[in-house]
């Protein structure tokens, strides 16, 4: 079927052939997941309940990356699964407590969507290290994402990978499981559905919470402590109600922002998305003396600076490039490393010394 508009010409799919090819895509030509009827569940949550839920324990896993401590006594993560959700998010070195790393400064400021977008690919790039087929991961996620929000489905229909996948996107609150007399379920929350939206689409009926006047001062309305820790990362919050959180943007707060990666325009863009509905509306939404201000800040920082150093790559093994980064560091002349690629450069007056150490590690 199609329509002709202003010399344009748009089509509409055939509604029995796009269900079909959805389940040909989704299952593989088998016949989908039909929800548990109500009589076998009784009363399931509401959807203003299953939203709540999922809020709340997305909002615990991003504390727990933040501050392992803001997280309460209780919580149903399992250390095996937040050292995967946490891939390239944090590091540690041995004795020393994890920190978020650049990646994971900038994965804060992300809308929902994107967050969640960049936990499932982490989830499902190390499927094969937990022993599990990524095909049959892929498929299943993408099922999920079509299964009816608020809908009760049994698991007892599911895989031994689908059922230990379940249990792990429950404590991200993707579902949430439920134990009846007899049967078992889980129930899709929004933030398994939004797996199937684009990016773009996460945060259409999202409402504000920050007012940024010109003086730089800032008026967060929100009883989140996670919204309370995110705003911490570039600015100065001077005290907190039950319902708002008072700060101010300063010059020192953001080089301390710009120092964890996060970049100027990321944080304009998080004050823009997040503007309260009594600013939102006004062009801008943040006024501009203070992105102007936040983006000359930046460029004061990024001024260019020479320093004569040396580059050392192509090392045999991890283990020695750590001791290497860890014998110049404690130096005082690391300038910079990148473990991915394992290459670091040191200053030129110590160039010396780390040949010598280089010598007696091999």
């Amino acid at each position: 079927m199609f329509f002709y508009r202003r010399k344009e010409v748009s089509y509409k799919m055939n509604q029995k052939f796009q269900g079909n090819m959805q389940k040909y895509l989704v299952d593989g030509g088998s016949l989908p997941r039909e929800p548990i009827p109500s009589s076998v569940t009784a009363r399931l949550p509401t959807l203003a309940e299953l939203e709540s839920f999922a809020l709340e324990q997305w909002e615990c896993f991003l504390l727990q990356l933040i501050n392992s401590s803001q997280v309460e006594r209780g919580t149903s993560f399992s250390s095996s699964m937040m050292r995967t959700f946490q891939r390239g998010l944090l590091s540690s070195r041995d004795g020393e407590a994890p920190r978020l790393t650049e990646n994971g400064f900038q994965f804060l400021l992300m809308e929902t969507n994107a967050q969640l977008w960049y936990i499932m690919r982490e989830y499902i790039s190390s499927a094969e290290e937990r022993g599990v087929d990524p095909t049959e991961l892929i498929s299943f996620l993408l099922e999920l994402s079509f299964h009816t929000l608020g809908e009760a489905y049994s698991l007892n229909t599911l895989t031994d990978v689908q059922r230990n996948a379940i249990r792990d996107l429950a404590e991200l609150g993707l579902v949430k499981l439920q134990q009846g007399r007899k049967d078992s379920w889980f129930i899709p929350t929004k933030l398994a559905t939004n797996l199937s939206a684009s990016l773009s689409d996460s945060s259409s009926n999202k409402e504000g919470f920050v007012v940024v006047e010109t003086n730089f001062r800032m008026y967060a309305y929100s009883t989140s402590r996670l919204h309370c820790e995110i705003l911490r990362l570039f600015s100065r919050v001077e005290y907190q109600l039950p319902n708002l959180i008072v700060g101010s943007i300063t010059k020192e707060s953001l080089y301390g922002a710009f120092e964890n990666g996060i970049t100027a325009e990321q944080i304009i863009s998080f004050l823009q998305q997040n503007a309260h509905p009594r600013v939102a509306d006004k062009i801008p939404a943040v006024p501009e003396n203070v992105t102007d201000q936040i983006r000359l800040w930046e460029t004061d920082r990024n001024r260019v600076d020479m320093t004569l150093s040396h580059l050392y790559e192509d090392f045999p093994s991890k283990d020695m490039f750590d001791q290497c980064c860890d014998y110049a560091r404690d130096h005082g002349c690391l300038l910079w490393e990148d473990a991915k690629k394992m290459r670091l450069i040191v200053r030129v007056e110590f160039h010396s010394e780390m040949r010598e150490f280089l010598r007696r590690l091999r």
